[in-house]
């Protein structure tokens, strides 16, 4: 059946009428929208919420602005995203953990359904233009490659215009990066003053001005997503040395000092009292001279990184002010979970030395000082600046007690303030979620949620709007979000009308002397009483059993509703067990030069198993260039031509290199460079080079990478180089001078148990 057609079709042109069908508009007058999601920021380390950070931007839209004290996500970067645009409980929209760790259950497959629409999905199809910028991290690992499908990506779900990258984090001066639809190399180097947020900004500033190029009146929805303040925490040096000793007196004393500032503020009950430090954190006091400095420089990276964040969103918010846009622009800013303790109890300048079971020691951070911060380290700072960023709260990301899920929210609206729409300066402290975000940008931009979008029915609503809170008044308005619940890893807590059940269930590898794999109706419930004691210290569980149980039960209704069971606290059983891949299995992997990178994910696997990598070369008056490489200066390898000679480099994580090289140089002309590992029985093995089939090298690799090489989304390239280097002597991409015919690695041995087995095994047996 044809279409719908309202004019009238003659014999000719003289007795036809012409008819076009109507573009979608949005409402008179509607506002623009500006969704910023900070990554890892917890309650208290911007300004506008108790810390001495700088982040004057954002405290500037506090002020002009409402501040929501009683702000809630998921306590996870995918979830809570999940739940800012799609308005649905985390997984209702089968986000229950983060897209890479997804499980075969409805809950945790990792890919919102089509009938959970995106809200760039019903702005665009009410006229908005819609542009993501900056950190996705919504699809599928194994589908964050060219070959994979794009229909998680953010073309995919309604947005207009993407440059930014999947995955939770990127290194921030060689970030991976993809614009569209495809993988880009940034747009500068390091040498030439490159961050990532920096370059953000730009992106956002272009997709904006090529908008207003065109079309003078359209509203926009623009998701801005910085990859600050996820480690690696990499500020540029100008932010770095401006923090240089503001941290000295360590994390007990900046804690009391915030709280008295967030007291002070109102953001809190004035009966809020500070939650105690946990007895895995120790006392500031308690640390020697090395391993303060040490502690107090991760902060300091920390600090400089959430500064020039904040530098950059005002760098945004100016051009929108320019052009006299930022008026009648709604501006959100949220983060997506507490405080983040994957920096360990010492902190990290490598977070894939945990993850390979080798992390850097005290000693070694110390020596290395100097290099926190900057492109050759991985950096994450200590447990005890998490239970600072989370002031006055308990526990931290990951978790669901208030450190893990209580966090920010900044809305600004100029317009809104003159139509008595907001309450500039105010702060609200009945409940709220980011499901609530969505449907908030609904009612202000006047746009109802559709019934079917693209043909496919739509789910109702988790979210609850906020709205009613913005304008002068709101502060004495009934609750609207009155029940939520929360899980993550086997960790479970419900909120009930100013009541909070929750009960916190380890995740292995074991760190608090609780077993991770004791039943879950074991699992200890806690109460509290969060309209006058939000900071959790004073458990009432005992005091009103029969309050507790009705809360639990009701947590057991609201997860049988939200899909979220089977429970399951073990991430590192996800890792090692993805979902099915249905590419067949081989043994022989082949790459074109110049080729896009091949996430580790599905690139060939090498980790410490025995393997071929075989090139053939075409050489000319330039020979020197990486033939094959997978990983950046945080680890990987790298089989190159460097001064003429062949040379094969292992990069152990950052923390050593291992180096098998040639003895002659390759003259011009056709020839075939080949390395081999060959595993031993204990850590590693032995390399050889050949060329032209003969051995021109050899060498021992005491112990080849077992888990990962990259934590940051660089891939398996051919040609070049992502950088930073993997190897000394050359500066990435180090582009290959000579003609790649042929390049293919071949796995000769079987793959190795690795310490993540490891830790399954012995779990298993607990």
């Amino acid at each position: 059946m044809a279409p719908y057609f309202g004019g009238r079709i003659g014999t000719d042109w003289r007795d036809s009428q012409p008819w076009w069908p109507p573009e979608p508009t949005p409402p008179d007058g509607a506002p623009s929208v500006l969704l910023v999601v900070l990554d890892d920021v917890g309650y208290a380390q911007l300004g506008c919420y108790g810390s001495d950070i700088a982040t004057p931007v954002l405290d500037g839209l506090a002020a002009g602005g409402v501040r929501l004290a009683n702000f809630h996500t998921t306590s996870l970067c995918s979830p809570t995203r999940a739940c800012l645009l799609t308005g649905r409980n985390h997984h209702r929209s089968g986000m229950g953990r983060v897209a890479d760790l997804a499980i075969g259950f409805p809950g945790y497959w990792g890919t919102p359904p089509r009938e959970n629409g995106y809200l760039s999905e019903i702005l665009r199809a009410a006229g908005y233009a819609c542009y993501a910028v900056g950190k996705w991290h919504l699809s599928p690992d194994d589908e964050t490659n060219m070959a994979g499908s794009r229909a998680t990506w953010p073309l995919g779900r309604g947005f207009d215009r993407w440059y930014g990258f999947h995955g939770g984090e990127t290194h921030q001066f060689v970030p991976a990066l993809f614009h569209d639809n495809h993988a880009v190399r940034p747009p500068r180097s390091i040498q030439d003053g490159y961050h990532l947020t920096e370059d953000l900004a730009d992106r956002a500033i272009e997709f904006l001005g090529d908008l207003r190029a065109v079309d003078a009146d359209r509203p926009f929805f623009l998701y801005f997503a910085t990859g600050a303040c996820h480690s690696p925490h990499q500020p540029p040096e100008r932010w770095l040395s401006r923090y240089r000793g503001r941290f000295d007196l360590g994390w007990d004393a900046w804690r009391s000092a915030v709280f008295e500032r967030q007291l002070a503020a109102g953001l809190l009950p004035p009966s809020t009292g500070l939650s105690r430090r946990p007895a895995w954190v120790p006392a500031w006091d308690s640390l020697g001279a090395r391993d303060r400095a040490v502690a107090a420089r991760l902060m300091e990276c920390f600090a400089g990184f959430l500064s020039h964040a904040d530098e950059q969103v005002g760098r945004v918010l100016g051009f929108l002010r320019d052009r006299g846009e930022l008026d009648n622009t709604v501006v959100f800013v949220v983060s997506d979970n507490g405080a983040s303790s994957e920096g360990g109890a010492e902190g990290s300048i490598n977070d894939m030395r945990l993850q390979n079971l080798d992390p850097a020691g005290p000693e070694e951070m110390a020596a290395r000082i100097d290099e926190i911060g900057g492109p050759l380290t991985h950096n994450n700072y200590p447990w005890g600046w998490t239970m600072a960023g989370n002031t006055p709260f308990r526990r931290w990301k990951r978790e669901v007690h208030e450190g893990g899920v209580a966090d920010p929210c900044i809305v600004s609206w100029p317009a809104g303030e003159a139509r008595g729409a907001l309450e500039p300066g105010a702060i609200r402290h009945q409940f709220a979620h980011a499901i609530d975000v969505l449907p908030t940008v609904l009612e202000l931009t006047g746009v109802t949620a559709p019934a079917a979008l693209n043909g496919v029915a739509q789910t109702s609503l988790d979210g609850v709007s906020f709205g009613y809170l913005l304008p002068p008044g709101g502060g004495g308005a009934a609750e609207r979000h009155e029940t939520q619940y929360f899980e993550m890893f086997g960790s479970r807590a419900i909120y009930h009308r100013g009541w909070k059940a929750v009960t916190f269930h380890p995740v292995g590898p074991l760190y608090d002397d609780q077993n991770p794999n004791a039943p879950f109706d074991e699992d200890v419930w806690e109460l509290y009483d969060v309209a006058s004691d939000l900071s959790e210290t004073r458990d009432l569980a005992a005091a009103q059993p029969a309050r507790l149980a009705e809360l639990v039960e009701l947590w057991w209704q609201e997860a049988h509703r939200n899909q979220v069971l089977p429970l399951d606290n073990r991430p590192l059983w996800a890792l090692l067990h993805p979902r099915p891949d249905r590419r067949r299995p081989r043994s022989e992997f082949r790459y074109a030069q110049g080729g896009a990178p091949v996430p580790e994910s599905v690139a060939v696997n090498v980790r410490n198993r025995s393997h071929l990598l075989v090139v053939d070369v075409v050489v000319g008056a330039e020979p020197d260039g990486v033939l094959l490489a997978l990983g950046s200066v945080l680890g990987g390898w790298s089989l190159h031509v460097l001064h003429g000679r062949p040379r094969y480099v292992h990069n152990l994580y950052g923390k050593e290199r291992h180096v098998v090289a040639a003895d002659s140089v390759l003259g011009p002309g056709e020839h075939r460079v080949e390395y081999e590992f060959t595993k031993d029985s204990g850590l590693g093995g032995t390399g050889v080079l050949r060329c032209d089939g003969r051995e021109v090298g050899r060498g021992v690799i005491p112990r080849f990478t077992p888990s990962g090489f990259t934590g940051t989304g660089v891939g398996l390239t051919c040609g070049y180089e992502w950088g930073p280097a993997i190897g000394d002597g050359y500066a990435a991409p180090f582009t290959f001078g000579g003609v790649i015919g042929r390049a293919v690695v071949r796995v000769t041995g079987p793959v190795v148990r690795d310490p993540l087995a490891e830790l399954e095994a012995i779990l298993a047996e607990q």
